[in-house]
């Protein structure tokens, strides 16, 4: 195991592009847009407490307005109290591997490919891990009998991504159903990482939160992806077990403990105005997903995908002669960044895996993203001769 981050690679050999398909995030807010909003709905005093706040310490675990606000997105059984604040997802991850498994002897399943930390963060806090290999074959689905394969007698933690990242797909009913079912005769919790939740392309596709359907379930959000609200960084789990909610508090306690109170604020002011934030987002993405299909039509012998329904990202397979390593690295001289497939398994391609080397994700939440496909189409035009498909 290392604990190298995977993107480390993608940082330098992308550093200073012009065109990005590589971010994963929706439009990002700015702050006079959030002043904006609140001020439109009247909402005077939460621009008064922003200008006026105290710089003293906020609560461990975040004030109870924030994490009344939050509460707002779930269902009855979550309340206040059901809500703790980090700063960020990513903290968000590590705290629960090490509340729930980090003290020895557990075992964790999870799934891969996917985000570094949903996949590590147990094997961080020194948990057994049994990753489970999704495959574009099954759609990217979860297969409920390799989980009922990998299940073992001190199997303590199931974390998924739903939506999954990095390919916008959304697990069946059927299955989740059949996973809460599983983890209900073991007592087994289950993390999943939600970021990109709430934004699900159609009504159809939408699903509950895994602190709604699940009583020993975990829901792991972050303020970034739907709400573009990256540079407040505030995320959160919701859970419906407060006493695993005081194990997550009793290690979340020696690390970042207190959100800043200008974050906790931003974070309101968005929260207060997520229909209207959410709707334009959507829009975005709706728009610049069906260029992007209308890309992949026109080049569609180079590359194919499953089609993304929720989220603003999709993974995406060459069909060259490249892996997605050397295509990036062809894109990154011509001012274009993707994420190759390193960035969601390095540990398999460096264990000889070659299952997802010709996949790479693209990004396609930002009003900009637009110019970056034309630049890479124009990259295509020019390389395809050599391609020789």
């Amino acid at each position: 195991m290392t604990h190298e981050p995977w993107s480390k690679r993608h940082k330098t050999t992308f550093k200073g592009v012009t065109y990005s398909l590589s971010n994963s995030f929706a439009q990002p807010l700015t702050s006079e847009e959030l002043l904006d909003l609140s001020i439109k709905r009247g909402d005077n005093e939460i621009v008064e407490a922003y200008h006026k706040h105290s710089l003293d310490y906020t609560p461990n675990g975040g004030s109870e307005d924030l994490r009344e606000e939050i509460s707002k997105l779930y269902g009855p059984n979550i309340n206040a109290e059901n809500i703790l604040v980090f700063t960020g997802a990513q903290v968000a991850l590590q705290t629960a591997a090490m509340a729930l498994v980090g003290n020895g002897g557990c075992h964790s399943i999870v799934f891969t490919p996917g985000y570094q930390s949903v996949q590590e963060a147990p094997l961080h806090v020194g948990s057994e891990v049994t990753k489970i290999r999704l495959r574009p074959k099954n759609d990217w689905q979860i297969q409920i009998n390799e989980v009922e394969q990998a299940l073992r007698d001190n199997t303590k933690y199931i974390v998924v991504n739903e939506p999954h990242n990095p390919t916008g797909t959304v697990m069946k009913k059927e299955t989740r159903q059949q996973l809460k079912e599983i983890a209900e005769k073991r007592g087994i919790c289950i993390l999943s990482d939600e970021v990109y939740r709430l934004l699900e392309h159609e009504e159809k596709d939408q699903f509950p939160a895994m602190a709604d359907f699940y009583s020993r379930g975990l829901s792991c959000v972050t303020l970034s992806k739907p709400w573009g609200g990256c540079g407040i960084t505030i995320g959160w789990i919701a859970l419906q077990d407060l006493d695993l909610k005081q194990k997550l508090w009793n290690v979340q306690y020696f690390g970042t403990a207190c959100p800043s109170r200008a974050s906790e604020i931003q974070a309101i002011m968005v929260l207060r105005a997520s229909d209207a934030i959410l709707a334009k987002n959507l829009k975005i993405i709706r728009h610049n997903k069906s260029l992007v299909e209308k890309f992949l039509s026109n080049y569609h012998q180079y590359f194919e995908w499953t089609p993304p329904v929720s989220g603003a990202i999709a993974f995406v397979k060459f069909k060259g002669p490249l892996t997605s390593e050397e295509l990036g690295e062809k894109l990154a001289a011509a001012g274009i960044s993707v994420k190759p497939a390193y960035c969601f398994g390095a540990d398999l391609i460096a264990n000889g895996c070659r299952d997802y080397d010709d996949y790479f994700r693209i990004g396609f939440g930002e009003e900009i993203m637009p110019k970056a496909l034309e630049a890479l189409a124009r990259f295509v035009e020019e390389h395809k001769h050599t391609w020789d498909i």
